[in-house]
This record gives C-alpha cells, sequence and structure tokens, in this order.
C-alpha cells in the first residue's frame, strides 16, 4: 500500500523554533489535514514562496520588519496568489499592529502561547478558506480563538 497523502492544501509554515515546526508538519501531514511545507525564517519563506504556490500560510512574527514577508505576498511578488489566506502567531499583538494586519488581509491570529492542535486548525481552516480580495476594502477579519 502506498503512503499517497490525501489531496489536501498545500500550505507554508514560518517558524523559527524547530520543535514546533516540525511537530505541527508531521502532524498536518499525517492526518491529511495540509501538506506543510516548512521555514525557519522569512528569507527561506520568501526563496519558498518565489518557487512555488500555497494554497495559504501561518507565519511567525516576532517584530514590525517581519510583515515585509506579508507585503511581498500581498503585491504580487510570490508565485502564490495575492489573495492567499495567511494567518499569523505573535507574542503580543496591540492595536497598531493588529490594523497592520487587517490592511494585509490576515484570516487568523495565534497568540502564543497556543496548542499545537489551534494550529492544525488554523491549517485546515486556511485550506477552505476564501482568496483576500484585493485592496483595502475585503478584509478577513481576525478571528479571536
Amino acid at each position: 500500500m502506498a503512503d499517497a497523502v490525501p489531496t489536501t492544501a498545500d500550505m507554508l509554515l514560518v517558524e523559527p523554533v524547530t520543535l514546533l515546526r516540525r511537530t505541527v508538519s508531521l502532524t498536518a501531514r499525517t492526518m491529511g489535514v495540509a501538506r506543510v511545507h516548512e521555514a525557519a525564517s522569512s528569507a527561506q519563506a520568501l526563496r519558498l514562496l518565489r518557487e512555488r504556490a500555497f494554497d495559504g500560510a501561518v507565519i511567525a512574527i516576532e517584530a514590525q520588519h517581519d510583515l515585509a514577508l506579508l507585503d511581498e505576498v500581498r503585491t504580487g511578488a510570490t508565485a502564490s496568489k495575492p489573495g492567499m489566506p495567511i494567518a499569523v502567531m505573535l507574542a503580543e499583538c496591540d492595536a497598531m499592529l493588529l490594523a497592520a494586519l487587517q490592511a494585509r488581509g490576515v484570516a487568523r491570529v495565534l497568540l502564543k502561547p497556543f496548542k499545537a492542535r489551534n494550529l492544525l486548525d488554523t491549517f485546515a481552516m486556511l485550506g477552505k478558506a476564501e482568496p483576500a480580495p484585493a485592496g483595502p476594502q475585503g478584509l478577513y477579519r481576525v478571528a479571536p480563538d
């Protein structure tokens, strides 16, 4: 019997913590939630995003400058659709950062610490999400956990 993964969405996980990244990636693949491709940094993620199209992404944001990766996707500078669903993981989020994320069409915000199950549920949600419409009008509502 082949080890075929059911047809699921191709997702990108950008997370610097190796244990979390590998655990979630392996679990998502095993459960058939998504085919998760891993990146440990924004630079590595950008390389992957330019090489192939993804159906969605979950990106760890550590500082304000990490929003540049979101901007690359939203401006169409990657192989993925500019409106692809994106979720972010944050240690904390103030009103200014939340507004910046909403302006970039972020579908979900996960505040650390969270359970790995929340991340798996996020991949499942992104796999079913509609793309973010172009322009500032059609923003995803940032969903609380």
